[in-house]
């Protein structure tokens, strides 16, 4: 693992993230103490990504649950494979359709031994907690506000002690406990008796200047100019009363456009154009083409002329 928040910091950033000192602190310390670290914010500020720069950094599988409504433990932890249960059955018993004779032979009839793991389908959670891994995996559950309320008390058990309990076969826990990752974007509230086992952190959207530089780091060909320009707008945006405000995702998807066009500087009619890349609705987008486009253009070019002219005179 890493050595101290400094390293963790350090760690993050030349795998490409950037983490302010709070959830750096918060990470080191959830995998100093084997604890899961529970990730609030707005979509698109790079909960995910922790999850995928971590297995990269610490060279172990990402193991992703992706929630959704009417996840249940079938296809979260494990099932049984039926149709092999039922060929195994019929193989003891005869081909289909033949009569058996000996009506005394009870061992034609038993199922004891095919609620083992050789018929056991492991589902991302029981794969996590799989003692034949040789090191400790990263467990993702991504979006668990999308999940219902029921599916949190499934993963109390979890969380707690890293163990799943089949009724079949009995509890199977971890050897090397997954680093755990849980995202929600608060689409609802999550259980206090989930958090109260968890690491928690809320990600904000970055400030101007952490902007730029995670823009800079991932999209480094994008002219200095026209990255200032895109952080300037997009944090313009962000103070709009619009349905769905621009994530960082967003903001580096706009960029990689807007290099695409070979833009130099914003323009109006590249803004306009690329809308999509920012904006997710289409009342969002009307209301950005009625008007308003044009004033942050205009907002984001004064203030970077007003920039230029006073680095000379603070130097």
């Amino acid at each position: 693992m890493f050595a101290s928040i400094d390293e963790t910091s350090q760690e993050l950033a030349r795998h490409l993230y950037i983490a302010d000192a709070g959830l750096a602190t918060s990470l080191f310390l959830a995998l100093k103490m084997e604890k899961p670290l529970f990730v609030e914010g707005e979509p698109g500020v790079g909960k995910t990504e922790i999850a995928k720069v971590l297995s990269r950094a610490l060279d172990t599988p990402l193991i992703r649950l992706q929630c959704y409504e009417g996840l249940d433990i079938h296809q979260a932890a494990y099932e049984w494979n039926y149709p092999r249960q039922m060929l195994e059955i019929q193989a003891r018993n005869g081909a289909p359709g033949r009569a058996n004779e000996g009506e005394g032979d009870s061992t034609c009839d038993s199922t004891s031994d095919i609620f083992t793991e050789d018929y056991l389908l492991r589902r991302p959670l029981l794969r996590a907690i799989d003692p034949n891994l040789d090191q400790a995996p990263v467990l993702l559950i991504d979006e668990i506000d999308r999940a219902d309320e029921e599916f949190e008390s499934f993963l109390l058990e979890l969380l707690s002690d890293f163990q799943i309990t089949i009724p079949e076969l009995g509890t199977l826990s971890a050897r090397h406990r997954p680093i755990t990752l849980i995202t929600s974007n608060r689409t609802r509230e999550i259980h206090d008796a989930l958090k109260r086992r968890c690491v928690y952190q809320w990600i904000d959207y970055p400030a101007r200047d952490k902007e730029l530089e995670i823009l800079r780091h991932k999209v480094p060909g994008i002219a200095e100019g026209l990255a200032q320009q895109i952080v300037g707008f997009v944090q313009a945006v962000r103070e709009q009363d619009l349905y769905k405000l621009p994530g960082v995702s967003e903001t580096l998807d706009w960029a990689e456009a807007l290099g695409h066009l070979e833009a130099r500087a914003l323009d109006l009619e590249a803004v306009q154009a690329t809308l999509g890349f920012l904006l997710k609705t289409q009342d969002d987008v009307d209301k950005m083409r009625g008007g308003l486009a044009r004033s942050l253009v205009e907002q984001v070019t004064a203030e970077q002329v007003t920039a230029e002219h006073a680095t000379p005179a603070s130097s």
